[in-house]
């Protein structure tokens, strides 16, 4: 079964930190293009990043500078690092993949249940 599963949301202190995991069933994190997105309540999603090996990796500008994603082949594992967390951080994040080895041009078709992250002022 081809699934997603993230993991090591939490509530954090503004300022803090935490990191994301993803972790993919059924195939390998470098096969297409990955990245992360977040839905606040009442809001609608949000693209923070996306990497492949065909155009690199970008950021939207809400988190450029504070997160960062990598790839772990080694452990088959998607990561986001997220410093300097803010409240408007708050939301559930989510690991998606793409149908191609491009991140732009191109939406998520598969994504995992997400993990929410609180971040108090």
């Amino acid at each position: 079964q081809v699934q997603l599963v993230e993991s090591g949301g939490g509530l954090v202190q503004a300022g803090g930190s935490l990191r994301l995991s993803c972790v993919p069933s059924g195939f390998t994190v470098e096969r297409y293009a990955m990245g992360w997105f977040r839905q606040a309540p009442g809001a609608e999603r949000e693209d923070l990043t996306c990497t492949s090996k065909i155009d690199g990796t970008n950021y939207a500008e809400s988190v450029k500078g504070r997160f960062t994603i990598s790839i772990d082949s080694a452990k088959n594992t998607v990561y986001l690092q997220m410093n300097n967390l803010k409240p408007e951080d708050s939301a559930d994040y989510y690991c998606g993949t793409k149908p191609s080895y491009y991140c732009t041009g191109y939406e998520y078709d598969l994504w995992g249940q997400g993990t929410r992250v609180t971040v108090s002022s």
